[in-house]
């Protein structure tokens, strides 16, 4: 370390090393490690960059907004953190699974506790709005065992993009979620609509930055899952339709390409009776592996 450095004397050219000497009494070494890292990334980046005062200020600003914007209900900084790629490296880093094991992506902000269990082969979809679709697939663990009596809570938007809370009062409560039970074949099916593609709220802060930045606020369209089963892992995952126009480019990078499925449209009239459609509907078939606890 300089002298400057040792003597505490701040200069743009130590001005990193200044700072982490002034946090070396941190109590929590972690917390001592992270700002360490912090610090030095933000100062190269802020030399890189060379901001003017105007600039910084708005930068401020912009921070300062995003604040003002969250609410009970709605967390900008998370959004920012999405559309950052932020989320997905945090899951990436935090999810490292073996080969064969499925893998995770994002929550999302729409997931709801309490949605009611259902019967194997239930239709989600309460108001009977959109094109019929069936879901089905298996829960394995790594050797391709089935996992029977795995907890199987899903949920999707509907064919306009929107998820029931977003519109209380047009949709039926707990519409297009569900928990189900895998059976002893580690089997699972449940009946749905096609889901579409949706924008992320995009009014505030991070919207505009995404407009600024040339880029659309759009997700593919997906369903959620979380499957639980004793002595596994925890997934938290989506599948993802693959001739969505925004496959490549979903706005919080959350595609991954072991997570799309194929959404064949059945119009055969004895698949449509044998499945106990009315008439044509999409078969969804997707298996999920669980990595060990």
């Amino acid at each position: 370390m300089s002298h400057a450095a040792e003597q505490g004397y701040f200069t743009e050219e130590n001005s990193a090393e200044v700072v982490v000497s002034r946090n070396a009494q941190a109590q929590d070494a972690r917390l001592r490690q992270v700002m360490e890292v912090l610090v030095r990334h933000l100062h190269a980046a802020v030399k890189e960059i060379e901001p003017t005062q105007e600039e910084w200020l708005k930068a401020i600003l912009f921070l300062t907004e995003t604040g003002h914007t969250c609410t009970d209900w709605r967390q900008e900084y998370i959004l920012l953190s999405d559309v950052l790629g932020v989320s997905m490296l945090v899951d990436a880093i935090n999810n490292r699974k073996p080969t064969g094991a499925s893998e995770s992506t994002v929550l999302g902000p729409f997931h709801v506790e309490g949605a009611p269990e259902r019967a194997l082969g239930d239709d989600i979809c309460l108001d009977q709005k959109g094109e019929a679709m069936l879901v089905r697939g298996r829960i394995l663990d790594i050797r391709g065992n089935p996992i029977p009596g795995a907890k199987i809570d899903v949920w999707q938007a509907n064919d306009e993009g929107f998820y029931d809370v977003q519109q209380k009062g047009l949709q039926p409560d707990f519409n297009l979620r569900g928990v189900f039970r895998s059976n002893e074949a580690g089997e699972y099916w449940f009946k749905g609509v096609r889901p579409k593609f949706y924008p992320i709220p995009d009014d505030g802060p991070v919207g505009r930055l995404l407009g600024a930045l040339g880029r659309h606020p759009y997700r593919p369209a997906h369903l959620h899952y979380i499957i639980e089963a004793e002595g596994f892992e925890t997934l938290v995952t989506h599948i993802f339709d693959p001739d969505d126009p925004y496959i490549h480019s979903d706005a919080v990078f959350g595609v991954k390409e072991s997570l799309m499925a194929t959404f064949d449209r059945v119009e055969d009239p004895a698949r449509i009776e044998e499945f106990g459609f009315d008439g044509p509907f999409y078969d969804v078939e997707y298996d999920f592996v669980l990595n060990p606890r």
